[in-house]
């Protein structure tokens, strides 16, 4: 017997990648502060939140974006693009974390020093490249949260990991920790998404013995 869908896995399974939007649209920046907001919730590597967000909303800006992102449609036609960078030096922000868990009460005053001392003598032996490589990791995380939120607000989305990295962070003049790693377009779709399959749950599923 086929069990009934959760809300949660119907609003899965309707997510789609969007590719062709609504020109025009306009999305209240008080809505995608909130989507981004409560999509913060998304664990990261030693709860060190090393996402960034960069909201470009502006058309003129959006269509000279357009270059840098090989040419996507989507990036001019959205209503919107969230630039999610990671911060590789996301330790930096150990101090100031642990001592609202503290205040919150979410943790005692000596395990949070334990958790500081850690995470600033471990990450920061870390080479460049392995911090950058957990950014990725929890930038997806937190993206994954983002498209879900917004479907579930109306509007639809697709993450590109395509563009031109060094062109972007140039533009925007982000400091040297700030990495682009993904841009989100977001707004009404104008036609609607392709499905797409999923290879057989068999061929990607083990358990250990």
């Amino acid at each position: 017997m086929l069990q009934q869908k959760t809300a949660l896995e119907k609003l899965m399974d309707e997510r789609k990648s969007v590719r062709k939007y609504q020109p025009g649209v306009t999305i209240p920046r008080e809505t995608i502060q909130h989507i981004l907001e409560q999509a913060t919730s998304a664990p990261s590597s030693s709860n060190l939140q090393p996402w960034r967000f960069l909201v470009i909303d502006d058309q003129e800006q959006k269509k000279e974006l357009r270059i840098a992102g090989f040419n996507h449609e989507q990036i001019e036609t959205s209503s919107a693009i969230i630039a999610v960078l990671g911060d590789n030096e996301m330790y930096k922000n150990a101090k100031q974390i642990n001592d609202l868990n503290v205040e919150l009460g979410y943790m005692p005053r000596d395990i949070a020093d334990m958790m500081i001392s850690n995470s600033e003598s471990v990450y920061s032996s870390f080479s460049e490249i392995e911090r950058t490589n957990i950014a990725h990791l929890d930038v997806g995380l937190i993206s994954m949260q983002i498209v879900l939120l917004a479907k579930d607000k109306g509007y639809e989305t697709v993450i590109m990991g395509g563009f031109d990295k060094v062109a972007f962070a140039k533009k925007y003049e982000l400091p040297a920790n700030e990495l682009p790693m993904v841009l989100i377009a977001i707004g009404k779709a104008a036609a609607p998404a392709r499905n797409s399959s999923r290879l057989p749950f068999e061929q990607i599923i083990r358990f250990s013995n």
